[in-house]
């Protein structure tokens, strides 16, 4: 047989492996999607015989949430004042680093990753309508965010986003993008960055521990509930020193009508959440 000829066989022979490797791998991840949404209806059959509504299309998971720690990096929130601002001046203030443009405001971020920034008025305006401006302002910004949330009072309107990591969200970073009278006027929240893994960080436990605890804990009379809107699988942001070091750990968020609740991952603990 010819040398041609063996290695036309051969490469033939390796893509056969790799179709019906694909194949397995296909196979095995609908059975697991299966098992999984099997273990969330059973769960849900539960929550509803302890007396909590829950549909299962409202359970929310990702895959490979774990602990990870984060650091403060200078060069992104130059990056999120400069697209607001433009052109900044820079001041060490310690753990506050000020930039300021006198033409169209100044900007404070913090070592724990809280920043606020405030324009002066007609800098950004939202002609294009607000989403719109807020998604290209995020896109600048270099943050990756979730849901929008708009808010309307009287002569305002704000944009709320909760920042993600790998589209799981960060439940306590969130970001509001204040108008008023057709101008944007304050950008106010926190972000994470610095993202990497933490040796031996803790995953995320499976939704039924965390709904079958917090129906423990409303059965221990610590909260009135009859029905889950919503449930989440994300991050908690903390710091834990005050050079901006910290870490996001996994959380359910479960929100529950106009209440919401935080299920620490490791502790178990579970409290209202703002």
């Amino acid at each position: 047989m010819s040398g041609s000829r063996i290695k036309t066989i051969a490469i033939v022979a390796l893509l056969l492996i790799n179709i019906l490797f694909g194949a397995v791998v296909a196979i095995d991840n609908n059975e697991d999607a299966r098992i999984e949404r099997l273990a969330v209806e059973y769960v849900c059959d539960v929550m509803r015989s302890g007396g909590i509504e829950i549909d299962p299309d409202a359970v929310i998971t990702h895959e490979a949430i774990r602990t990870m720690r984060t650091a403060r990096e200078d060069e992104a929130e130059a990056l999120i004042a400069q697209a607001a601002l433009g052109q900044t001046v820079m001041t060490d203030l310690g753990v506050i680093y000020l930039y300021e443009n006198s033409e169209r405001g100044t900007a404070e971020f913090y070592s724990a990753g809280d920043f606020e920034i405030r324009l002066n008025s007609g800098v950004i305006t939202n002609e294009k309508g607000t989403l719109k401006t807020v998604q290209e302002l995020l896109r600048d910004m270099g943050l990756e965010t979730s849901s929008q949330i708009v808010s309307l009072d009287e002569g305002s309107e704000t944009v709320t986003v909760i920042e993600t990591y790998k589209g799981a969200s960060i439940f306590n970073c969130t970001t509001d993008f204040i108008f008023s009278d057709g101008s944007l006027h304050t950008v106010i929240g926190r972000y994470v960055t610095g993202v990497e893994l933490v040796e031996g960080g803790a995953e995320i436990m499976q939704v039924g521990t965390a709904l079958l605890g917090f129906l423990a804990w409303v059965r221990s009379g610590n909260a009135e509930c009859t029905l889950i809107d919503k449930v989440e699988a994300g991050y908690r942001h903390s710091v834990s020193d005050p050079f901006g070091e910290g870490v996001i750990a996994p959380a359910w968020l479960i929100t529950a009508g106009s209440e919401r609740y935080i299920i620490d991952d490791e502790t178990g603990e579970i409290w209202p959440f703002a």
